[in-house]
């Protein structure tokens, strides 16, 4: 009947259109590798393409709306990228190994380190002045031979699991330290204890990632933040844990006036003489004025190459205060605090109240 072939021609002209529409998306799917390649098997430079995949210069991966094959094209261009690196490497290296002493320099690259601007503060250690210093202040009596570092070390209040096994490990780091749980007591009133029982340095470390280092019985004292810590467990392919033997200790770039401070802070927790025995290192590596921290143990490999094998904890510390004399969160005079502002001096203030 004439309804019947009607229905016909519009089901026809339907299933066309959706047919002509398929057809269409191939074509605009292809047409990327068409406009690459020509019909010779040759690009617009004149160069044979590679197996992988030649892609024009104007090429987005993003323009693909289908996510399988818009990871695989971009799976292939990373690799192609990767090519072109590589072969620029080797034939820039022939090229200098061609023209050997002609070659010229390797460019510096750029970092943060070599962009910084000059600190007026960096001492030179042959200075008048520094030696004077180093001579009156307050670690004079250890670099004098005078005293021997015993080191207490203590939490915050219902320390948590975590904390405490820091403290522990933290121990078997620093030679004659002590661990104590602190048990409510103020630190004012451990100070003094701590100072008639020849205590040399307090480190206090608490929950909301601070740690505080005293040195006694004159201070100054420092306020760090902690963080990045890795206990033990945490560090792949450590070492066995330490021996008992007495580690040495490297300080890197601690420079400026404030560096100098700090640096011999953290050498008075150590004894003079380390035993290189025990093939024991700990590093204070002051970058961006950022401290890490790192506890190591030499292998020797041969008589040339050594190698490093980590034993944990490692943390970073960044500065926060320095305070002098001991602890004093009210009456204490502070001769440097980070970011000095009404506001940020205030928040300070009211950790070390919090601290307490």
């Amino acid at each position: 009947t004439t309804r019947s072939k009607n229905t016909m021609a519009k089901a026809g002209e339907k299933s066309g259109g959706s047919g002509n529409k398929g057809l269409k998306r191939k074509a605009a799917t292809e047409e990327p590798q068409e406009a690459a390649v020509a019909e010779d098997g040759t690009t617009e430079s004149g160069v044979q393409p590679s197996k992988a995949a030649a892609f024009p210069p104007g090429f987005s991966v993003s323009e693909i709306k289908n996510k399988q094959r818009r990871h695989l094209m971009f799976t292939r261009w990373k690799q192609q990228q990767r090519k072109e690196k590589l072969a620029a490497k080797k034939k820039l290296k022939k090229e200098r190994e061609a023209l050997g002493d002609k070659a010229p320099p390797k460019p510096i690259p750029k970092t943060i380190d070599n962009q910084r601007v000059y600190d007026e503060t960096t001492v030179d250690p042959n200075d008048e002045e520094v030696a004077y210093d180093e001579a009156t202040d307050e670690f004079a009596s250890y670099f004098n031979r005078q005293t021997s570092p015993k080191i207490l070390i203590t939490t915050s209040d219902r320390p948590h699991g975590r904390t405490v096994r820091l403290c522990e490990q933290l121990s078997t780091v620093i030679p004659n330290s002590h661990v104590y749980y602190r048990r409510g007591l103020a630190l004012k009133k451990i100070i003094p204890q701590c100072i008639s029982r020849d205590f040399t340095d307090l480190i206090v470390i608490n929950e909301d990632h601070g740690l505080i280092l005293s040195h006694l019985p004159n201070g100054p004292t420092a306020h760090f933040k902690m963080s990045s810590v890795r206990l033990r467990k945490e560090i792949k392919r450590r070492g066995k844990d330490p021996t008992e033997h007495i580690p040495e200790i490297i300080l890197n770039n601690f420079t400026t006036r404030l560096g100098h401070s700090v640096g011999r802070m953290f050498a008075s927790l150590f004894p003079h003489n380390p035993q290189f025995i025990g093939r024991q290192v700990a590093t204070f590596h002051n970058q961006r004025d950022y401290i890490f921290f790192r506890f190591h143990r030499y292998i020797f490999k041969s008589e040339k190459k050594v190698g490093i094998q980590e034993l944990g904890p490692r943390f970073t510390l960044k500065l926060r205060s320095l305070q002098k004399g001991t602890f004093d969160s009210k009456y204490g005079e502070y001769e440097w605090v980070h970011k000095v502002c009404a506001y940020s001096l205030k928040s300070h203030l009211d950790n070390f109240k919090r601290m307490e």
